[in-house]
């Protein structure tokens, strides 16, 4: 199989990545890498996703620079949970491509048994598939691991004199006339010395329409009373309580009178009935 992957990065850095064991362990997808200190940075897990499936092998990644400038990859592990292993040998080989950039040409072949090999035989563009996007992630992650000012964004770097530099701001840290601290500021709507207010259709402002500074204003004045003066206020608007009509708290009133008197005589009529039986 061969892929190839262009990446916004110029060759260099990519060989200076490439060469430091650690970085190339950092890009390979689903590497979980051993706690074990005295481990090669390439041991450990590899958790691989294949049509719907994920595999866990546990082994090891060998990466080595050839004298004609390509880059040999082999690997091999076993699965966590089966008896299947896995087995790789890779080639890369890097070329100049457009805007500055670099391809990553990857050749090679792989082989295994156990659950990937099922997977092979039912579904082999499924695995092809997962093959591609695991080489182009590995891709991408050694690009990310490369040094920033070698990236293809641009050919001039910070210190080059022939870009100048953005002038100092009020802080002095380079915001200059792109600061927040450029930015004009317009007078505020209750200023007796500011321009007459403006509807939002262009005409002059009306006796019935609340300018928008305004009506912020009043929005921050309410925003800004305390919490006491907040739980304490009564509600207002559609949700502020109806008053009781005075003839209805005239007749709540006798009710409260009412009920207990006539309590009292029903419960006196009762007793006063059983002591005539008894008298009887």
């Amino acid at each position: 199989m061969e892929h190839e992957v262009f990446v916004p990065v110029t060759e260099e850095p990519l060989r200076e990545a490439l060469a430091d064991p650690e970085r190339v362990a950092g890009a390979v997808p689903g590497l979980h890498r051993d706690a074990d200190a005295d481990s090669p940075p390439g041991s450990g897990r590899l958790r691989v996703r294949v049509a719907g499936h994920t595999i866990t092998y546990r082994g090891g990644l060998r990466v080595a620079a050839r004298d004609d400038g390509t880059y040999s990859f082999e690997g091999e592990g076993e699965e966590v949970r089966g008896s299947g292993t896995a087995k790789f040998a890779l080639a890369l080989r890097l070329a100049p491509g457009a805007e500055g950039g670099t391809s990553m040409t990857f050749s090679g072949t792989a082989s295994g048994d156990g659950r990937i090999a099922e997977l092979v035989e039912s579904s082999p563009q499924a695995v092809e598939a997962a093959a591609r996007r695991f080489l182009a992630k590995f891709a991408e992650g050694v690009s990310a691991s490369a040094p920033a000012s070698a990236s293809a964004a641009g050919e001039d770097g910070p210190g080059d004199p022939d870009v100048p530099e953005p002038p100092a701001g009020p802080t002095g840290v380079g915001e200059g006339v792109h600061g927040i601290f450029a930015a004009e500021v317009p007078p505020p709507s209750l200023d007796p010395l500011g321009e007459e207010p403006v509807s939002r259709f262009g005409g002059p402002l009306d006796g019935d329409e609340v300018p928008a500074a305004e009506a912020a204003h009043a929005r921050r004045t309410m925003i800004g009373r305390s919490a006491e003066e907040v739980d304490h206020a009564p509600p207002r608007g559609r949700y502020a309580p109806v008053p009781v009509p005075e003839s209805m708290s005239g007749r709540v009133a006798t009710l409260r009178w009412a009920a207990p008197a006539a309590a009292v005589v029903l419960a006196s009529a009762i007793v006063a009935g059983r002591v005539l039986r008894r008298r009887r």
